[in-house]
């Protein structure tokens, strides 16, 4: 096992009705930003059950941020937080939402151009201070001090980390996911899946403690995930899925192991090329990229294979073979295609996403660093 550091100091409030603590989780006398997407926390009851429970509290709002929040939406509520003197900031929504989030907390306290956090990697000093309310299981932002923004201008997706942008504390509530569409769930299972891949799918580091809790979640996942479809007001399955979720990234099984993350860089630029969901271009790249490293991850596919589907095969090769499969077929299961095809992106898109890596200086990905331009081509080529 690799040495490592651990902390998460994100407080987790779980179960139904948990949205009425949050009176008691933001600090007496804050001035509050409550941030939010397209609108749907209005239609599903948790607008209204956030705004009471925060009846005394000096409390402004910023809607409107996407599905892949953008720098020029974000910093419209910079701007807010400056002019209203906002000392705490409340996501309510999912994932984006919380990454939006996390960029006003920030670039608010930020000495200079914004997206110099994302482009240059600018050395945060401070924050806004920031809790959330979930919505939508499936990034585990909620408990991560991550982020991934989205500049539309130059239709650059970049990410930024720093122990400064942790929410304080999470409000996990599962019957609000009961309103999600069918879509929206199905991203957030593929979504949370391919976060815990990333992580596990490397090579052997003797990390037996992080293996297992990683293969639970996967197990989760396969299990809850096409229920939850056929289910979608049953208290136990969302209960799990969104646990599940928030555990996948919220960086224990991800301690002591190798990482992988060269899916979602790729996924990211399909996304920001061509509009796509962040869950459908992972859907899209992970089975080409497991198919495509075959032998550098030949260990721990075996094992995947062997714990997680319980596939018995002599044949090593043919136990790859079905391990990968299987993976494309859980993903279509939950109605994520899998095939470039499937959006009628065309071959054209291999040029196009190498050079929005090379933009990036982004070509050594993978836990080796041997995912070159080269090999970005041909994992696409098997996306096809």
């Amino acid at each position: 096992m690799l040495n490592f550091t651990f902390q998460n100091p994100t407080r987790i409030v779980f179960g139904e009705g948990q949205i009425k603590a949050l009176r008691q989780l933001i600090p007496s006398g804050a001035r509050v930003l409550m941030t939010y997407g397209g609108g749907s926390i209005k239609h599903n009851g948790v607008y209204d059950q956030v705004k009471s429970a925060l009846t005394d509290v000096v409390l402004f709002e910023f809607g409107g941020i996407e599905p892949n929040p953008s720098y020029e939406t974000l910093s419209k509520a910079v701007e807010m937080v400056h002019a209203q003197q906002i000392d705490f900031l409340l996501a309510v929504g999912g994932g984006s939402v919380v990454d939006g989030t996390k960029y006003i907390a920030a670039a608010a306290r930020y000495d200079g151009e914004g997206w110099d956090i994302l482009s240059k990697q600018a050395k945060l000093k401070d924050a806004v201070a920031m809790g959330c309310v979930l919505t939508l299981p499936a990034t585990g932002s909620e408990s991560n001090g991550f982020a991934v923004i989205t500049k539309q201008a130059t239709q650059q997706k970049l990410s930024f980390g720093s122990p400064l942008v942790y929410p304080q504390f999470a409000v996990l509530d599962p019957t609000v996911t009961y309103s999600l569409p069918a879509k929206q769930l199905a991203n957030g299972v593929v979504d949370a899946y391919i976060h815990v891949m990333e992580q596990y799918l490397t090579y052997p580091v003797g990390a037996a403690v992080q293996d297992r809790f990683a293969e639970g979640l996967l197990l989760t996942l396969l299990e809850f995930g096409p229920k939850a479809v056929q289910a979608p007001q049953d208290y136990n399955i969302r209960s799990n899925l969104m646990w599940s979720a928030t555990m996948a990234l919220n960086g224990l099984i991800g301690v002591g192991v190798p990482q992988d993350w060269s899916t979602h860089m790729i996924g990211h630029q399909l996304t920001a090329l061509y509009g796509l969901d962040h869950a459908q271009t992972l859907a899209i790249v992970l089975p080409a990229v497991m198919q495509q490293q075959r032998e550098q991850k030949r260990d721990k596919l075996l094992q995947y294979g062997r714990r997680v589907f319980g596939l018995e095969h002599n044949d090593e090769e043919r136990l790859i073979d079905e391990a990968i499969s299987h993976t494309r077929a859980f993903f279509e299961q939950m109605g994520v295609p899998t095939r470039l095809a499937d959006y009628g992106i065309t071959a054209e898109a291999k040029a196009a996403v190498v050079a929005k890596l090379a933009e990036l200086k982004a070509d050594r990905l993978g836990e080796h660093g041997d995912i070159t331009p080269d090999v970005v081509q041909q994992i696409l080529q098997r996306a096809l």
